[in-house]
């Protein structure tokens, strides 16, 4: 199976159990790789034979901002299921960050890495 990429995905969010999180909001990350076969894109230099990372993209942004969740696992489950959408696309993988968690020790990220399929 052959792989698209997309890392560092910035967008505003309000996920969180804390009431300051839901009020405030932060930045959330999110790196995606999917995984399709690309070689009928490739064939025929056809973009409409792969998925178009660009509309991934505006798709996960919308849901990092949209609706909010308290766990980030819920919000990566939710990335993978649009991911998922997409025609061609048989597997996920999905990791979102939240580099800005209420954690009272020093830490440099949390992250949630999650794997979906269409099997």
């Amino acid at each position: 199976m052959d792989r698209v990429a997309l890392r560092g995905l910035r967008a505003r969010g309000y996920h969180g159990v804390f009431p300051h999180e839901r009020e405030e909001g932060q930045t959330f990350v999110v790196d995606l790789t999917l995984g399709l076969d690309t070689r009928p894109a490739a064939a025929d230099d056809d973009l409409t034979k792969t998925v178009h990372y660009g509309i991934v993209a505006e798709e996960v942004v919308g849901i990092v901002e949209g609706e909010p969740v308290n766990l980030i696992e819920t919000l990566a489950e939710r990335i993978a299921r649009a991911c998922l959408g997409h025609e061609g696309v048989q597997e996920v993988e999905v990791s979102v960050h939240k580099p800005n968690a209420p954690i009272t020790v020093p830490f440099d990220d949390v992250t949630v890495t999650i794997t979906r399929s269409r099997v």
